[in-house]
């Protein structure tokens, strides 16, 4: 099941996609259970949001704008180097990595499906990274890898633009570079998960402006979402609406000879079949 947040007419709303397009508002069906999406992941209440999800609908996908799923999460864990392929492409001869890498965002830095992505005027270096994202539904702290799916409400994607150069202007940190405003995308939906899920054979695959650059398989991964889930649980309590991107395959722009930068009117599209398509257009920042 599909669950999404929008605005229509200046006002805004979540619930329910239909495989048509339908949109069922939950604000309005629960008769205020639930005040937004956050408070259905909170409750788990996936089964008991489709149960609500039937008669005419309130709203077509086409005639509203979608917006992240989760306004304000509180945590948003990014992992950086996953897949094996990816750490090949650094060529530094170094042996996989023990433990993950880990980096967060922040909630500004994000925008939803068919919003504009913008690039900053302070550098050209602008670039993508297709991912797969973990919605925490049930918290905890010490998570044991055994126990990690049932800690997980639901999957959705993100392209988590990132200025290169800013990467690197501190020694030791990547955050200033990931959380220009605006500069990623995450969306278009949750994709509600149960226990019969597969996590380890979802193919995540990114293209600009139509051109396949990005192809990875969870099945590759050097950390597994059960891995990060525990991992992450053990320095920091886990809640409810909490995000993790788990990793981008190889085939970001700057590992192209010359790198591929992102340009204004370059549309950047994020596809997993089991969840959907992230569909973002580039914009320069207008600065006054």
């Amino acid at each position: 099941m599909r669950l999404a947040a929008w605005s229509k007419d200046g006002a805004v709303s979540f619930g329910v996609v239909g495989n048509d397009g339908a949109l069922f508002d939950l604000a309005r069906r629960s008769n205020g259970t639930w005040p937004d999406l956050a408070a259905v992941v909170a409750a788990n209440a996936a089964d008991a949001a489709a149960k609500l999800a039937k008669g005419p609908p309130d709203a077509h996908i086409d005639d509203v704008q979608l917006r992240p799923p989760l306004a304000r999460p509180g945590k948003i864990i990014c992992v950086g180097v996953n897949y094996p392929e990816r750490n090949a492409e650094y060529k530094d001869g170094s042996d996989a990595p023990k433990y993950p890498s880990l980096f967060v965002r922040f909630p500004g830095s994000l925008v939803g499906h068919e919003a504009p992505i913008l690039r900053p005027p302070e550098s050209t270096q602008f670039d993508y990274e297709g991912e797969i994202v973990i919605v925490v539904g049930k918290g905890g702290r010490r998570i044991a890898e055994a126990d990690a799916h049932a800690h997980i409400f639901g999957l959705t994607l993100m392209n988590e633009g990132s200025v290169r150069d800013w990467l690197r202007h501190g020694k030791f940190n990547v955050t200033q570079g990931k959380n220009f405003d605006r500069s990623g995308s995450v969306g278009p939906w949750i994709v509600a998960t149960d226990a019969q899920f597969r996590f380890d054979n979802l193919e995540v695959i990114t293209r600009v402006n139509g051109e396949e650059r990005q192809r990875g398989n969870t099945g590759t991964l050097m950390f597994s979402f059960a891995q990060i889930l525990s991992y992450v649980s053990t320095f920091t309590a886990l809640e409810p609406g909490d995000m993790i991107a788990t990793g981008t395959p190889p085939g970001a722009g700057a590992r192209f000879d010359p790198p591929k930068w992102l340009v204004a009117g370059d549309v950047v599209e994020v596809t997993c079949d089991a969840i959907g398509s992230l569909r973002n257009r580039v914009a320069d920042e207008v600065i006054g």
